[in-house]
């Protein structure tokens, strides 16, 4: 589509693709949706993106970063079927993280109807420069039906003067107010009667909470941050780890030399080894059962097992921030349980959540292994500082050892283990 041109869209569910090649120095990008009335967003909840990613309708859905075939993606799924009546327009955004679009080659929006698997629009972006966040294309009704318009209007101002010209309250750094200036002290006068105080006015009603644009993007150049540091040292740590099998089946690899086929019942296990500060050791996981518990030892706890990698369901593990003293360290792996016999051709994202503070995310690099286990993070509390430390390890165990020994003998944790079962 050129620039401003429009098409008509089913309303069939839509997968709307931000995508751009990587390479070396290219910055990281991210795909958003602003619902608007009139031009903007009734309240901050119209906002779907990376700290918001799903919309309270239904019909908006963040699903997360893939990187394939040399190309990265960021989606949202949309539904419009499920679009409140109110919603006019649904503008579809980029904004760029670590640099601007002029470095960030083969940038498009595509358009998607799920149930047909083809494409129903696509937009690549002409060109950019100092741009720091991109309108590319925004979806609107026109008589009773919906059409996509390509848009490629660009922000010097990143994602936040994008959201603010949108109507998103932003939340900005605090600073400390100015001390106020002495007065002279006051005299008092005679007087035959003094008036009581009026009654104290009723507190105003507390402003709705901003939106956060922050978050944490670890990499191999930069791959630990300080949840201290962030602020994200209470309430709760949301582990997510979501999935996409690139090739549904492989044929014999020549690689490994046996079949490595990944089918569609692949079954990923999150998993976490603990330390605690009274000396004590244990894993989470869904072998024997062992979800762990949130309000009581070990303080971690894991969901149901999920085989689909979403990233609104995925397989999430709960870490109890309110008991981060009771933490000596904690390692979060994956294990193969079927469906695979190593992580070749698969796709995954680690997304660290705090209940309060900027999320942490990464990406796993190509296996090129034989493996089955994977270290994803390593949670280290020194002196009261939480450290999130970017593993992204393939393990490969030797004969007739577990991948979760393996992982034991890696680390040093030290544990006797005995066979388990789902």
């Amino acid at each position: 589509m050129l620039k401003g041109s429009n098409t008509p869209v089913p309303t069939s569910p839509l997968r709307v693709e931000l995508g751009w090649r990587a390479g070396p120095g290219v910055p990281d990008a991210d795909a958003s949706a602003l619902l608007l009335v009139s031009g903007k967003v009734r309240s901050d909840a119209d906002f779907v993106f990376y700290n918001q990613p799903a919309h309270s309708s239904g019909a908006i859905r963040h699903e997360g970063k893939r990187t394939a075939g040399g190309r990265v993606t960021d989606t949202l799924l949309v539904d419009l079927t499920r679009v409140e009546s109110a919603i006019e327009t649904i503008v579809l955004a980029a904004s760029s993280d670590g640099g601007a679009f002029g470095q960030v080659p083969g940038l498009y929006i595509e358009v998607q109807d799920t149930t047909q698997g083809s494409p129903v629009a696509r937009f690549d972006n002409p060109g950019a420069t100092t741009e720091t966040a991109f309108v590319l294309g925004e979806f609107y009704r026109r008589q009773g039906a919906w059409k996509f318009r390509a848009v490629g209007q660009g922000y010097s101002s990143g994602l936040e003067g994008l959201a603010t010209d949108y109507g998103i309250t932003v939340d900005e750094p605090q600073q400390a107010a100015p001390a106020p200036t002495p007065a002279a002290a006051p005299v008092a006068a005679p007087s035959a009667y003094t008036p009581p105080p009026p009654p104290p006015a009723a507190p105003p009603a507390a402003p709705p909470e901003p939106v956060r644009l922050t978050k944490v993007t670890l990499t191999k150049a930069a791959p630990s941050v300080s949840l201290t540091k962030q602020g994200g040292t209470s309430g709760t740590l949301h582990v997510n780890l979501n999935w996409q099998v690139r090739k549904q089946f492989s044929g014999w690899s020549s690689k490994f030399g046996r079949p490595a086929a990944m089918h569609s019942d692949l079954d990923l296990d999150l998993c976490a080894l603990y330390e605690l500060t009274d000396g004590s050791k244990g894993v989470v996981q869904a072998l024997g059962n062992a979800f762990g518990a949130l309000h009581q030892p070990p303080y971690i706890h894991l969901d149901g097992d999920d085989r689909t990698g979403a990233v609104s369901t995925g397989e999430n593990l709960t870490v109890n921030l309110d008991r981060k003293n009771a933490f000596r360290r904690i390692l979060v792996f994956v294990t193969i349980y079927e469906g695979a016999r190593s992580f070749a051709d698969l796709n995954a994202t680690v997304t660290l959540q705090p209940q309060h503070g900027a999320p942490v995310e990464f990406f796993l690099d190509e296996c090129t292994v034989p493996s089955p286990v994977c270290a994803l993070a390593l949670i280290t509390n020194t002196g009261g500082d939480l450290v999130v430390q970017r593993e992204a390890r393939y393990l490969v165990p030797e004969r007739g050892v577990s991948p979760q020994r393996t992982v034991d003998y890696a680390y040093g944790w030290g544990m006797n283990w005995t066979p388990g079962r789902k």
